[in-house]
């Protein structure tokens, strides 16, 4: 997968795509990251990317003119193919708080695509002619506000990327996430099997597996019912979940 990031500040990029399972998947070719800056797209004497806004206010405006050149240039379109037909195969992507809120069903979503354009706001905003004429999706990580879009846009290329084939070590890792399966992750323990007297659940080590999912499936349940009730009302359940969790509302009560 092609992850194509504007942005007024790249430096902020490569000291996370070079730690980790995001490195080794680009080592491996599995995703490749390329990083646009904006101001190389303006063409006066100082790389003017801003401006002030007009009618007045605090803040500055991200000037339109090297948004729409540097996002073209990647996409090898003329001016007056804006806007580009590219869009409806290749998602250009504003991270703003205005966007929808970023889940794991909309990085599914996102996984799908060969290429991902990623706009990293900064400033009071942009021009408004950038949201109308350009990109064709905006999306938020959450109901705050940041100094710019390049954590998010962080956050979603590692949140995508670990869905892709062979990105993580376990095949069936990603499968297992919190909200990948519509409920909260289990509980982990790994050696030794008792630390200053807290031990690991017994049946963790019985080594019988049908035990072992279905004590993961119930933890995973009691987890989501204490911590996110909201997602259970969303969630596929089974008729033994279901029995599980009337049982937990009437310890409740």
């Amino acid at each position: 997968m092609q992850f194509e990031v504007f942005t007024l500040l790249p430096e902020v990029f490569p000291s996370y795509l070079e730690t980790s399972i995001i490195k080794r998947a680009i080592e491996r070719g599995l995703i490749n990251v390329r990083v646009h800056n904006i101001r190389d797209y303006a063409h006066d004497k100082h790389h003017t990317t801003d401006d002030t806004p007009y009618g007045g206010g605090g803040g500055m405006v991200m000037k339109p003119e090297p948004v729409f050149e540097a996002i073209e240039s990647a996409l090898g379109l003329e001016a007056d193919q804006t806007p580009p037909e590219a869009a409806s195969v290749v998602p250009i992507i504003l991270l703003t708080p205005q966007g929808r809120v970023f889940n794991q069903a909309i990085a599914q979503e996102l996984s799908r695509h060969e290429r991902i354009l990623l706009l990293c706001g900064r400033y009071e905003g942009i021009d408004e002619r950038i949201r109308e004429h350009l990109v064709t999706d905006e999306i938020s990580i959450g109901d705050y506000v940041l100094t710019g879009g390049e954590l998010p846009a962080l956050i979603l290329i590692d949140a995508v990327a670990r869905l892709l084939p062979d990105v993580l070590g376990d095949p069936t890792g990603a499968q297992d996430d919190s909200h990948a399966m519509g409920l909260l992750e289990y509980p982990h323990y790994t050696r030794p099997p008792e630390f200053r007297g807290w031990k690991a659940p017994d049946v963790l080590l019985s080594g019988d597996h049908k035990k072992i999912d279905k004590w993961r499936r119930e933890q995973a349940l009691l987890r989501t019912f204490h911590k996110r009730p909201d997602m259970l009302e969303k969630t596929d359940l089974s008729k033994e979940d279901k029995k599980f969790i009337e049982r937990l509302k009437n310890v409740e009560h």
